[in-house]
């Protein structure tokens, strides 16, 4: 082997572990929503008026960096844990030069969300509870839930898209 061949099977061995390492300490490995998703997200965000979009769990960054270039005059805001989707994200804000975008390598649920607008997410449903928990127990100025595919379990949404997928999967709109 080359030694440019062992520096690239290094390189992707010691992404996945920390990619594994993530998963197993955060409970869901970094998904994206799927293009689909994306748009219908994106749709339900150009009626949420002109506040702030957080992004909980932003991964890879294919919702916010879609977002941060729909949305130039908003900010968008994405929490992530996960170092090399977190990292990646952080590469495509300077490549598409995304002044309106912030990335924070952060727990979601220490998120200070008192000037957040609109809160987007794509996680599971025990992070859904986690996140109705803290919205019962905090201030916040939050107007909008949209959530891929998983429902938040005390709010009844507003308005339910349903994809032509595979799994017909929902996102939700919910109006706090």
């Amino acid at each position: 082997m080359s030694l440019l061949e062992i520096l690239l099977l290094s390189f992707f061995i010691l992404m996945a572990l920390s990619i594994i390492y993530s998963t197993l300490a955060v409970g869901i490995s970094p998904m994206p929503s799927s293009g689909k998703a994306r748009q219908a997200m994106l749709k339900l965000c150009k009626d949420t008026g002109k506040g702030e979009i957080v992004d909980f769990g932003s991964g890879w960054g294919h919702f916010v960096i879609a977002a941060a270039k729909t949305f130039p005059d908003r900010k968008i805001t994405g929490y992530e844990l996960s170092w090399i989707p977190y990292l990646t994200a952080y590469a495509l804000k300077f490549i598409f030069n995304l002044n309106n975008l912030t990335l924070k390598r952060a727990d979601f649920l220490t998120a200070e969300l008192s000037s957040t607008s609109v809160l987007v997410c794509y996680l599971y449903p025990g992070a859904m509870k986690a996140i109705a928990d803290k919205l019962a127990t905090e201030q916040h100025h939050l107007h909008y839930i949209i959530s891929n595919n998983f429902a938040c379990p005390t709010l009844m949404p507003t308005k339910t898209l349903q994809l032509d997928d595979f799994y017909r999967s929902p996102v939700y709109l919910y109006r706090l």
